[in-house]
């Protein structure tokens, strides 16, 4: 794609799609990228060795890519960070090979990572899912996101104090952020992703934006269908890990509010809802309707 000095002024997105027979739905990846046309882009595939027509897929898109190969590779981590090898985006993100992002994404991540240069991740409030089809399947409702509240397994997958996760394919951080947490840890066989925010969050507040951004295929033959069990396994050990680095323990103020459920009885809800929320920031568009529509930052508490 030609540079012009109006793309170069935009930051440039590094994405990596890690890739193993997967020729079903690659395609449906593949352009879900480069449909959006933005100016400042790099692509990454890193497939595995596939031998089921993926090779095929990737040679139709090539003149759109950075970068590609196709050889045997110690698993979807291991590509992933092969493929970051080869980004110099001042953003990074990576997308599976079956799961979309929507036309807007790049430049609403462009936007508002130039207006905000604090923010070195963010992510989306409203993860979204397609079926296996690819047919919009709906989205779901984060109420927020703080470090405490990850510390509190508020983000652990399928967990009974869980306000749902940090949907991964939705996340976009500055590649100063990935060089300090080192990449992902290879050790994991399903929760890198959880694994590699726990060490985000040492780092780094995470921001979000009400924009859905990104959309996971639900299909029967995805890893975490399939693994959820060792998928939670391995976060919690994650999980534990951090909170021994930042020697952490739970609030006790908040265990009290909790266990007698401040936050249901009217009379006491507001003068008590220091001791159970959390903090969170958001960035949100104001003046919708105007040419002079701007991102605004807002703090808030959340329960």
């Amino acid at each position: 794609m030609l540079k012009t000095a109006q793309s170069l002024s935009l930051p440039k997105i590094s994405i990596v799609t890690p890739s193993f027979n997967q020729a079903e739905f690659l395609e449906a990846t593949i352009k879900s990228v480069i449909s959006q046309e933005y100016p400042n882009l790099e692509y990454i595939i890193i497939d595995g060795g596939s031998t089921d027509g993926s090779i095929d897929i990737i040679k139709k898109y090539e003149s759109h890519l950075h970068f590609w190969c196709s050889e045997l590779d110690n698993g979807q981590y291991d590509a992933i960070n092969k493929g970051f090898t080869h980004a110099t985006g001042e953003i990074l993100a990576w997308i599976n090979s079956d799961d979309m992002f929507y036309p807007w994404t790049f430049q609403t991540i462009a936007s508002i990572f130039s207006t905000f240069p604090q923010i070195e991740w963010l992510t989306t409030q409203h993860p979204g899912a397609f079926d296996y089809h690819g047919f919009w399947k709906g989205f779901r409702t984060i109420p927020g996101y703080s470090q405490s509240a990850f510390l509190d397994a508020c983000y652990l997958p399928w967990g009974r104090k869980a306000f749902g996760w940090i949907q991964q394919e939705s996340t976009f951080w500055r590649q100063s952020l990935w060089q300090k947490a080192g990449g992902i840890r290879t050790e994991y066989r399903l929760a890198g992703d959880f694994d590699l925010w726990s060490r985000f969050f040492c780092h780094a507040e995470l921001y979000s934006t009400p924009s859905p951004l990104a959309g996971f295929r639900r299909q029967s033959g995805s890893r975490n269908s399939l693994n959820h069990r060792i998928y939670i396994t391995e976060a919690e050990k994650s999980l534990n890990e951090m909170r021994e680095l930042l020697n952490w323990s739970p609030s006790n103020a908040r265990k009290i509010a909790s266990l007698f459920q401040f936050n249901r009885i009217p009379k006491i809800r507001s003068w008590t809802k220091s001791m159970y929320a959390y903090q969170s920031k958001q960035i949100v568009r104001k003046k919708v309707d105007s040419i002079d529509g701007f991102w605004e930052l807002q703090e808030y508490t959340f329960i």
